[in-house]
């Protein structure tokens, strides 16, 4: 499985790929929207980077969103992404107290016999 947050493309790249210039990725940056990794003084972006700059332009020229408004929406992405994370680890410890109590009542009635 691929490193998602392994840094892989250089500004110039990320710019091509999305047509856009280099300063919109500097202010998006600038503005806390972007967290590029750094080689030197090299911004260098990974995939989740791609995926989040995907999003702002989504967000900023197909939808109409002000930048103040992508940020709130990431913080509550980011968010939303954090308390799904926590609920699926808390099911799985209920499931393995449920598998682990369910085993020893098992073992319990057959040594009831």
């Amino acid at each position: 499985m691929e490193d998602r947050k392994r840094p892989l493309f250089m500004i110039g790249v990320v710019c091509e790929m999305f047509h856009i210039h280099p300063q919109t990725l500097r202010l998006y940056e600038k503005e806390g929207l972007l967290h590029p990794q750094r080689a030197g003084g090299a911004r260098i972006y990974s995939h989740e980077d791609l995926e989040q700059i995907r999003m702002i332009l989504n967000l900023t020229k197909e939808l109409g969103v002000n930048r103040a408004g992508v940020d709130i929406i990431l913080r509550m992405r980011r968010r939303f992404e954090a308390l799904q994370t926590e609920m699926e680890n808390m099911m799985d410890h209920l499931e393995g107290e449920i598998r682990t109590k369910f085993r020893k009542r098992i073992k319990d009635v057959f040594e009831e016999d």
